[in-house]
């Protein structure tokens, strides 16, 4: 797949499919930050240090394949316009800071944009893998297959003690990040979500928003992920994941099931009312776009829309993105002509189901 391809096609293939309890967990994640032996890691190193990682990646592995990730293609952050780097972002093929800060980065990606290795971000190596629905257990599997298959040409910076060194000390050790995307309108509406976070993290995770560290929970939708990576392994923490995020989607289900029961009519008209303003509005702000995505969503889990394939919400959460509205009209634009445009592509989109 071309880089064209990865910027100007909204949802991403692996998005089109369904997973196990892909009505509440929309995607799995493992992350895993890895450094090279033996080289200063990208916070104190010098630009030929960075440049010459850079060089060893498009040499060793543009356009090969791993599995069933074929054709990986190597894009450097210094060949991309800020608005092209946005929308990887918006994809979340690569991270903001990678974006942002590293002229000398760039990234691995496979054709189903499945796989992401992220090169000299805050690390040498962050490996990105990402499963639809929740399949937390596979994920790793693949993640640690993918990880030997790089170890083959590289060495990395490990200790016997410490585990895998990083350049920031809350990721020493594994250097893992398994993360779940949720969508949980019913507890967020009911407010038990406010109630269950500080008891999340008390289990040693982090509730965060959709793009990570610092970001906004936009459309009702969390990111569940581990905090701790020293002294416990990769399956302990997985396990553990694993465990509250079976509650989460028991507690949503049950949440969802009393708002029917009790809120039923308050409930059906607060769906239809965020799906007639995605059907006919003319000029729409981000926040207020997540906002009817998230109930329409839950309408359609629930069953009281049936026309409407959650497809098409995937496709929409990104593409009306402020840097995917800019790629779509070729030029910058203002939050005014951005909220114009976001109006106008939802209508059409939707019309195309109709």
């Amino acid at each position: 797949m071309s880089l064209q391809q990865f910027i100007n096609e909204a949802i991403s293939p692996w998005m089109k499919e369904e997973g196990p309890d892909s009505d509440i967990v929309m995607s799995t994640r493992i992350r895993l930050a890895r450094n090279f032996d033996q080289t200063p890691f990208p916070i104190i190193a010098k630009s030929q240090n960075l440049e010459k990682i850079l060089d060893f990646f498009q040499q060793e592995y543009h356009h090969q394949s791993f599995n069933n990730y074929h054709d990986l293609e190597f894009v450097k952050m210094s060949d991309l316009q800020p608005i092209e780097k946005r929308v990887l972002v918006e994809k979340h093929l690569i991270s903001p800071h990678l974006a942002e800060n590293a002229e000398l980065g760039g990234a691995l990606i496979s054709k189903n944009e499945q796989v992401s290795v992220m090169v000299n971000e805050e690390d040498h190596i962050r490996v990105q893998l990402y499963f639809p629905g929740f399949q937390l257990e596979e994920a790793l599997d693949q993640a640690f297959e993918l990880d030997d298959w790089l170890e083959e040409k590289i060495n990395y910076a490990f200790d016997e003690k410490k585990g895998y060194l990083t350049s920031c000390p809350t990721n020493v050790g594994t250097g893992m990040r398994a993360s779940v995307m949720m969508h949980l309108p019913a507890l967020t509406l009911t407010q038990k979500v406010n109630r269950m976070i500080p008891a999340i993290n008390q289990l040693g995770l982090v509730v965060r928003g959709i793009y990570g560290e610092g970001s906004e929970a936009l459309g009702n939708i969390f990111q569940i992920s581990n905090q701790i990576t020293l002294g416990r392994s990769e399956r302990d923490i997985v396990e553990d994941l694993q465990s509250v995020v079976n509650k989460l989607v028991e507690q949503e289900r049950k949440a969802r099931h009393i708002l029917v029961e009790q809120s039923e009519l308050q409930l059906e008209d607060r769906i239809f009312r965020s799906c007639g303003v995605l059907q006919y509005s003319r000029i729409i702000e981000s926040k207020e776009t997540a906002k009817c995505l998230s109930d329409v969503r839950l309408g359609i889990d629930i069953g009281y829309i049936e026309n409407i394939p959650k497809t098409i919400l995937n496709e929409l959460m990104v593409l009306t993105q402020p840097g995917f509205l800019q790629q779509y009209a070729k030029k910058t634009l203002s939050p005014h002509e951005r909220d114009i445009l976001r109006a106008s592509l939802i209508r059409e989109r939707l019309k195309l189901e109709k």
